[in-house]
């Protein structure tokens, strides 16, 4: 119980910091979406069930402030960790660029699915497209530069709390 709590803890300050960068962003007109991010150390890196555990978690908090269908977000973050965790055999995890590509294709997944999901609440779906492609844009470029600094967080959340980072357990 002890492992989800702890992989837990950097998602809250994740979140915290897209809410504020979000809310500097908006005089801009511009949404960073971070769900990538959310998903991939976990998925990557810790066992099944503590990673899921803490995935759904921040898919709840993610849920508790956004204007949407509560639940939206955990089904989109546990869906996505589960694709990622059957999948990480496959790519290499120990490489910050690998783990920058991970982190991008997974947040232009989510981003793509939760996009459709949402738009029929638009009265112009068509219209939304060139905004949404311009939030995907600045959301791959903040990812990019924070994934490294944010695998790293995580995996001094697991040493300062003494828990093995990989999943030998």
């Amino acid at each position: 119980m002890r492992r989800p709590l702890v992989l837990l803890a950097p998602l809250l300050l994740l979140w915290a910091l897209v809410a504020v960068l979000n809310d500097a962003l908006s005089e801009l007109r511009v949404y960073v979406f971070a769900g990538g991010l959310f998903v991939a150390y976990a998925a990557l890196h810790q066992p099944p069930r503590a990673g899921l555990a803490a995935v759904m978690l921040a898919g709840l908090i993610c849920d508790a402030n956004a204007p949407i269908t509560f639940g939206t977000h955990l089904l989109l973050f546990a869906a996505g960790h589960v694709t990622l965790f059957h999948l990480r055999e496959r790519l290499p995890r120990e490489d910050n660029i690998a783990a920058v590509v991970v982190v991008l294709f997974t947040n232009l997944t989510l981003f793509l699915v939760f996009s459709f999901t949402q738009i029929h609440a638009s009265p112009a779906p068509a219209a939304v497209w060139p905004r949404l492609l311009s939030d995907l844009l600045w959301s791959q470029i903040f990812l990019t530069l924070v994934t490294p600094w944010f695998f790293a967080l995580q995996a001094g959340a697991l040493a300062l709390a003494r828990l093995p980072r990989e999943d030998t357990v």
